[in-house]
């Protein structure tokens, strides 16, 4: 089982920057940042992962950076030259287990927090 905490959320103006952290209760072999919008699908912003490396959205492309740190076990989305349009509650999700990663569907998620750009 893993339990996941994340933070760093706020409200910013267009153009500005937000860092969220993800704290996981043990090692992750992936992980990855969700959103979802009121009225809207859940998307998938970021992926890293120890197979492949890191994958982004197309609507983040250049703007967003995830990274983390093992030691920590803790998890980042930078988020840069934030838009309106990326208001929505963020996501973490993380598994410990290759062939769980590999097929791309998480299990373990955390609680959200929200970014709110105007």
């Amino acid at each position: 089982h893993v339990q996941l905490v994340e933070s760093g959320g706020g409200s910013v103006q267009a153009g500005g920057s937000l860092r969220l952290s993800c704290v996981a209760s043990t090692y992750f072999y992936c992980a990855a940042w969700f959103r979802q919008a009121p009225g809207k699908e859940r998307e998938r912003v970021a992926i890293i992962d120890n197979s492949f490396g890191t994958s982004y959205a197309d609507s983040v492309k250049g703007r967003f950076t995830i990274s983390k740190d093992g030691a920590k076990k803790t998890l980042y989305l930078e988020m840069n030259s934030l838009k309106p349009e990326d208001t929505a509650m963020y996501y973490c999700a993380a598994d410990y287990r290759r062939d769980v990663c590999s097929r791309g569907v998480f299990e373990y998620w955390g609680q959200g927090t929200q970014v709110t750009v105007s």
